[in-house]
């Protein structure tokens, strides 16, 4: 268990990571999900009966990066920068683009996952009253980078 850095050694419980004595370092980190969709639905995206699904995903990417720790128990709050979420519609899918960056003493990477994943959600909610088939795949960490401060 030594591995987990989540993990207390002696006891094996869970617990935050002291990141106290740690530098600051400029971070960023990117992820990826895609939603399968049908190609009618994919064209019809802008305009839902719910509204248009990609303006209000990327907005919801954004809103969930700001509280992830919030929602994984034991992330950080840390003081992003930036959040970028693009979305891009290609024949029967939507590829979400993530980013988060950040000055601080640890990683942005669950703030571009979460950010990547609520997209996702926001997309599947919006359109499936019109499609019962879709699927969210692929959801992955593509970058992470640190240069210090």
């Amino acid at each position: 268990m030594s591995d987990l850095s989540h993990v207390d050694e002696s006891t094996g419980a869970v617990r935050m990571v002291d990141v106290g004595g740690k530098p600051l370092s400029r971070r960023k980190a990117v992820a990826r999900a895609s939603v399968r969709l049908s190609a009618g639905t994919a064209a019809r995206l802008g305009s839902l009966p719910k509204g248009d699904a990609l303006a209000t995903a990327q907005l919801a990417g954004i809103m969930a990066a700001k509280r992830t720790s919030e929602l994984i128990p034991l992330c950080h709050p840390l003081p992003l920068s930036v959040v970028s979420v693009e979305l891009v519609v290609e024949g029967d899918r939507v590829v979400i683009t993530a980013s988060a960056e950040t000055t601080a003493q640890t990683g942005v990477e669950m703030e571009a996952l979460t950010a990547a994943t609520v997209a996702a959600l926001t997309v599947y909610d919006m359109a499936k009253a019109v499609d019962k088939n879709m699927s969210i795949t692929e959801v992955m960490l593509v970058e992470k980078t640190k240069e210090q401060a």
